[in-house]
């Protein structure tokens, strides 16, 4: 990895070339970010949406199928095909909610949080090795510019407690 903490920062941050160069490196940083889980995905012959229904599963357990829609922004056919994979393999439990039937509460079984965890831990020490290399300042600086990025209600998820507080993706479910 280049050293950046040497490179001088330019003033005019918001010309053509800085943000033309911000979309790239966030193309390149995804496509590393993503093939680490893709590797550990191909073993189950799962894809990416795979990943993000388990991610976000495992961070919000009992959450409804309606709230995870709302969370992915994919059709309910995408959801289905994926989740019902995710359930006949044992990766997903599916209840029925207490108040209202008509939900269905998903949590992760041990297999599947073994699954996230894998995937996890991969992704993990590549941010965590990046968020070393550049610094504590930076840190927060790549948090601002992300969160500048999402949409109000998505936002909202990471108030100012962080992404595990009260306003963050985890909730209890009770």
């Amino acid at each position: 990895m280049a050293d950046i903490s040497t490179r001088k920062v330019n003033p005019l941050f918001l010309r053509e070339e800085e943000l033309r160069q911000g979309i790239e490196l966030l193309f390149y940083a995804y496509r590393d970010f993503t093939a680490v889980a893709d590797q550990v995905l191909e073993q189950y012959n799962f894809g990416r949406a795979h990943h993000r229904v388990i991610y976000f599963v495992s961070r919000n357990p009992g959450i409804t199928v309606s709230d995870l829609l709302s969370i992915l922004r994919i059709t309910k056919q995408s959801l289905s095909r994926v989740l019902s994979q995710l359930v006949r393999e044992g990766f997903i439990d599916q209840k029925t909610g207490l108040q209202d039937r008509r939900q269905r509460l998903l949590t992760l079984t041990d297999k599947g949080d073994a699954l996230e965890r894998e995937i996890t831990e991969k992704q993990r020490g590549l941010i965590a090795a990046a968020y070393r290399e550049a610094g504590a300042e930076s840190v927060e600086g790549f948090r601002k510019v992300l969160l500048g990025m999402l949409e109000d209600d998505d936002r909202k998820r990471f108030a100012d407690d962080g992404p595990s507080g009260p306003n963050g993706l985890r909730r209890q479910v009770g």
